[in-house]
């Protein structure tokens, strides 16, 4: 009989622990979205990992085996019950100076945490949380891209005039009266305001945006757009303009929302040749007469039309109407064509 060579216990459960260890170094990203964590001690961090999404757990406190994961970009921490002084420790965690983002959304801040260390930081989010000032972000990276702060309590735009990278800056539904401190932004494509307090529209001179909210505010005239001429989406329904103006210059414009205010004609978009969704509904139009002129530009452009809710919209034959107006309408109010 030809003799088998074995392999002694000690050498296989050697080659055991090599294969596990192996396994976990190959590991780049984790996600234990929605579950109910309360802390990670039944949690393995594998040390390469380069992503960790903790998204909708129970987490109170940060584990300190975070800080040795030097080679984390991406740090998810959404929906937990973190408060401030539970997410101090992460100010003091060099190790991880290369992080690019960091999403703190939805816990029980109450002040910007200092991120400050964070040289590479990309994306960052404090949203939904119970922040009242934008102070401390003086210390975060010039690097950001996209700021995320809204719903909470902010009352004045402050502290972040050297964000010059910005492209996207987030802070509806907060407590803000006036818009200001964005001139440095030269790169922003996006600003979302909704659901704040404002009055008057003032851009700073920029001429960058290509979308901007404003919804729910208390704004009672579209002037300080005019000049934003890469503006592609604006939306400002919900406030108490009575006449569209400074729109002929917004020659790139896509998609215009200016329902629920107290429009009574439609001016000011004859020019613009890129229009594909109006949104006039619920205002005080009385009636269809004039529309074929007032949109000329963008008759055969335009898909979606919303007119509900106006005085207009009880026109005899109200969609034949429209659908002779826009041959390539796709969509009158509610309703969709095939």
């Amino acid at each position: 009989m030809q003799n088998q060579s074995t392999t002694p216990p000690e050498a296989n459960a050697e080659r055991d622990d090599e294969t596990v260890e192996m396994n976990l170094s190959s590991i780049n990203s984790l996600d234990f979205t929605c579950y109910q964590l309360r802390d990670l001690d039944s949690v393995e961090l594998p040390p390469n990992l380069t992503e960790l999404d903790l998204t909708t757990n129970r987490l109170t406190s940060l584990d300190p085996r975070i800080a040795n994961l030097i080679h984390l970009k991406k740090l998810f921490f959404r929906q937990n019950l973190f408060n401030d002084s539970a997410i101090e420790p992460i100010s003091h965690w060099d190790s991880l100076s290369g992080l690019e983002e960091l999403i703190l959304r939805d816990n029980k801040l109450t002040k910007i945490p200092d991120v400050g260390i964070f040289k590479k930081l990309l994306i960052f989010d404090v949203s939904f949380n119970e922040i009242a000032s934008l102070k401390g972000l003086s210390e975060a990276s010039s690097t950001i891209k996209e700021l995320y702060v809204s719903k909470n309590e902010v009352t004045k735009m402050e502290e972040v005039g050297h964000l010059h990278e910005l492209q996207i800056l987030e802070l509806g539904s907060n407590r803000l009266r006036v818009m200001e401190n964005l001139q440095n932004f030269t790169k922003l494509q996006e600003l979302w305001l909704g659901r704040n307090r404002i009055k008057v529209i003032n851009l700073c001179g920029l001429s960058c945006i290509k979308k901007i909210s404003f919804q729910s505010n208390r704004l009672i005239s579209m002037r300080g757009l005019e000049e934003c001429i890469a503006l592609e989406e604006i939306y400002l329904s919900h406030n108490g303009i009575s006449k569209m103006e400074g729109l002929s210059k917004l020659v790139n414009l896509r998609v215009l929302d200016v329902s629920t205010n107290k429009l009574t004609s439609v001016d000011d978009i004859q020019n613009l040749t890129r229009l594909e969704d109006l949104w006039l509904n619920d205002n005080k139009i009385e009636s269809l007469d004039g529309l074929a002129e007032a949109v000329s530009g963008s008759r055969e452009k335009l898909t979606t039309i919303y007119l509900e809710n106006n005085p207009c919209a009880k026109s005899p034959n109200y969609n034949v109407t429209l659908k002779q107006i826009f041959p390539n309408i796709q969509q009158i109010d509610s309703e969709v064509f095939a």
